[in-house]
């Protein structure tokens, strides 16, 4: 069995710096195709934080585990909004943005309500392949709704540029033009760009090394719960989700160390939408994910930490460092009791 841990270790290790090369890759293509930072920001980069959530949850799906690929979304959730933010919280306090508990916040605790019903067929849809869970039906209407976050996404970066721009246009008039031109093309040459062949060759390194990745964590995955004489799905709310969840992990502790809190709530909560609406609406789609025994259980400390977020926002407008305290205890006492009746 310690061969299975070392090699589910090496799959969270793959993965990651997998996620990573592609990033870099496509991002490098990306600017050479003339495509804006915004849209590179919005896709890429968005899928290069929830890579190993994505490719853990298809390959779970493809070998029929969907216990380890529904506790992999619901347990990175949250470790995303109760450890990490925690954690964030503790090293600076978590000032955020009015649109983010105005909108998206409350955009995330309706994804895991609309989960929860889904997963317990509340809605009454035809389920297809599964009595109760998540039906590709279900994945459908989640890629829709993943659709409809992008699209709000972009919005909002494009009224937050055109913001910036406007404050910006007159330090940009008082500039000559033949000066800062000259700048730029300085800047460029210095900072220099990625030849071609090196970013499709981390593109393709990337992927391969995703696909690589997750068949590790999974495989191992399975073998230690049956090892262990535990369910998948407790295996999947803990290690899975943990390792998954350390891009988003590293992004957070830097911006709070930083004190980029605005990104650190940011990456979180972009990273909770992106995995409940696209990553179970693909896995759900390629497989119904059946629901487990602990399913409502999991799902609604999902919803609780978004409430949490939410009170604490609305009280104070942040996160300070007792509430970030907080959030770490909750999710303790969870944990300690998820493990008690493993």
């Amino acid at each position: 069995m310690i061969i299975d841990f070392l090699l589910l270790i090496a799959g969270f290790v793959v993965i990651c710096l997998s996620a990573d090369w592609l990033v870099d890759g496509a991002s490098a293509l990306a600017k050479r195709m003339k495509v804006s930072d915004l849209v590179i920001g919005l896709t890429i980069v968005g899928f290069g934080t929830s890579a190993p959530e994505l490719v853990v949850n298809i390959t779970a799906a493809l070998n029929d585990a969907s216990d380890i690929a529904l506790t992999n979304i619901l347990g990175s959730n949250i470790i995303n909004t109760m450890v990490i933010l925690g954690v964030s919280a503790l090293i600076y306090p978590i000032v955020c943005k009015r649109s983010t508990y105005m909108y998206e916040i409350p955009m995330y605790i309706f994804a895991t309500i609309a989960i929860m019903l889904m997963g317990t067929n509340c809605f009454g849809l035809i389920n297809i392949g599964c009595d109760t869970g998540i039906s590709r039906i279900d994945g459908v209407l989640l890629l829709v709704c993943f659709a409809g976050f992008m699209y709000y996404s972009v919005y909002q970066g494009m009224k937050s540029r055109k913001s910036n721009n406007n404050l910006n246009i007159a330090v940009a008039e008082g500039k000559d033009s033949t000066t800062e031109a000259s700048e730029t093309d300085e800047k460029e040459n210095k900072k220099g760009v990625m030849p071609v062949w090196k970013s499709l060759l981390l593109i393709v390194v990337g992927l391969a090394g995703l696909v690589i990745g997750g068949r590790l964590i999974v495989d191992n995955a399975v073998l230690i719960a049956e090892n262990l004489g535990v369910s998948q799905s407790v295996i999947g709310i803990t290690i899975v989700a943990l390792g998954t969840s350390l891009p988003e992990l590293a992004t957070s502790v830097v911006a709070a160390i930083k004190k980029n809190t605005d990104l650190a709530i940011g990456n979180v909560i972009g990273s909770n939408l992106f995995n409940i609406f696209f990553v179970v609406g693909i896995s759900a789609v390629i497989r119904p994910l059946n629901a487990y025994s602990g399913f409502i259980l999991d799902a609604g400390m999902n919803i609780l930490s978004g409430l949490l977020l939410l009170i604490f926002m609305f009280t104070k407008r942040d996160i300070n460092r007792y509430e970030g305290l907080s959030l770490l205890i909750i999710y303790g006492i969870y944990m300690f009791f998820l493990l008690q009746n493993a």
